[in-house]
């Protein structure tokens, strides 16, 4: 008995349908980075277990875990790990500050949801070796003008530094070893709701004051210079928070500095992000419809580098699940609709011009024309709707009558027209350059 055909819980296959999109978005993404000289860069998915065990925090479960011989190895969980690890690896050959982007699959052992695989491809952006707002704002300024080059309208980049929440908690009386309970419960806030966070700082020994300090600031909301303004006044004296919101400040400013739409963005106190080694600036990409969570996060994380290379390297970074924006996109209608790649289908009348037909196919593709031909002279009307049914514009024929007359049919397969054309006019009447 033949194995069953099967996909693997999680994981996905992608048709040629749904690569278009994807190949869409990762083209356009590139694009963008690009153009802040953001520039490529490649890492294996696999990596030895040390390298990324003891960075994920509560994660360290989602690790898909392997051994080749005496050889302890993992799938890489993200993109991040595997950065910092090139920038240890090779000091000489890296110049900071290092803007670099990055395509390709990661693993994660968590349940299948939507939006969220066991493998997905992520497209990350990282700052290596810069401090401060102004690489801050850069990576934020590429996020919204990437989502607007997709065709995104209505989303928001939300704003926040995580040591704004540390300052929270220690303003309230939450002592160090109890604030990542804090954490965890306030980025659960757009899940679970107000009520639902108060429900697990209670239960994770906050006390009930406290609690309802904590609930009423991460609900501030409204104009980014007025959330900024009350953030400072909750704040009070912490001079690390002091600090943290001035950051913000700074980040907010270089963003008007760079022309990205004052609606593309908030400063929301109640975004946490949820991995541990962020140490600053926090964002997330959200859109109301259709309901998916976020459509992307990131932020800085000063420390993860120097736990590698023995020195504290300032980074910087985001990542694009493309799943997410798949999904969201073929909701919305944006991208490449379903018209496949191929432009014209040239049809073999018979094994005689069957030399014929494939000249004009590559005088096509020469021409930067997409083109495919039968691939044996069957039937006329089984080769047209082999074409019909691939979606392919322009079915071209040569046959013995137009061969003699030195034309081409031109089949408009969507409108159903023909017309006879000149040979050396083919290339212009099926869209050539």
């Amino acid at each position: 008995m033949p194995a069953k055909a099967q996909t693997y819980k999680g994981m996905k296959d992608y048709l040629p349908g749904d690569m278009r999109l994807r190949q869409y978005i990762i083209s356009t993404l590139t694009a963008v980075a690009t153009r802040y000289g953001f520039e490529p860069m490649q890492t294996p998915i696999v990596e030895y277990e040390d390298t990324i065990a003891g960075k994920l925090g509560d994660d360290e479960k989602l690790i898909y875990r392997l051994q080749y011989g005496d050889d302890r190895l993992a799938l890489r969980y993200d993109q991040t790990v595997s950065l910092a690890r090139v920038i240890a690896q090779y000091p000489n050959e890296i110049t900071l500050p290092f803007r670099r982007w990055a395509v390709g699959p990661s693993y994660r052992g968590e349940r299948q949801q939507r939006g969220r695989f066991r493998e997905f491809y992520q497209f990350d952006l990282d700052t290596v070796g810069a401090g401060g707002p102004l690489a801050d704002a850069e990576i934020i300024a590429v996020i919204s003008e990437a989502l607007q080059a997709l065709g995104f309208r209505g989303f928001r980049v939300l704003l926040n530094n995580r040591e704004i929440l540390s300052a929270l908690a220690r303003v309230v009386g939450v002592d160090e070893a109890a604030a990542g309970g804090v954490y965890r419960a306030i980025d659960k806030f757009d899940k679970i709701g107000a009520q639902g966070v108060r429900e697990q700082l209670l239960q994770g020994g906050i006390a009930a004051e406290a609690a309802e300090e904590i609930i009423r600031f991460t609900q501030l909301d409204g104009p980014t210079a007025e959330v900024l303004e009350a953030v400072a006044a909750q704040l009070g004296s912490d001079a690390r928070g002091a600090a943290a919101v001035q950051e913000l400040r700074a980040v907010v400013g270089y963003l008007q500095d760079l022309g990205i739409d004052p609606a593309t963005y908030d400063v929301a106190p109640r975004l946490a992000r949820g991995l541990s080694y962020y140490t600053g600036t926090v964002f997330e990409a959200v859109i109301e419809q259709p309901p998916i969570g976020s459509l992307l996060g990131g932020g800085r994380y000063d420390n993860l580098i120097g736990t590698f290379a023995d020195r504290a390297v300032p980074t910087v970074g985001t990542a694009f699940g493309i799943e997410r924006l798949q999904i969201v996109m073929t909701e919305l209608g944006l991208g490449p609709q379903s018209q496949g790649a191929v432009t014209a289908y040239v049809t073999i009348f018979s094994a005689e011009l069957a030399g014929e037909a494939l000249r004009l196919a590559s005088e096509l593709r020469r021409a930067g024309i997409a083109t495919i031909t039968a691939l044996a002279p069957d039937k006329l009307g089984k080769q047209l709707k082999e074409a019909a049914v691939k979606t392919i514009p322009f079915a071209l024929i040569v046959g013995p009558d137009e061969l003699a007359k030195g034309e081409v049919v031109v089949r408009d397969l969507r409108s159903g027209e023909q017309r006879n054309v000149r040979r050396e006019a083919v290339v212009g009447a099926v869209g050539g350059t």
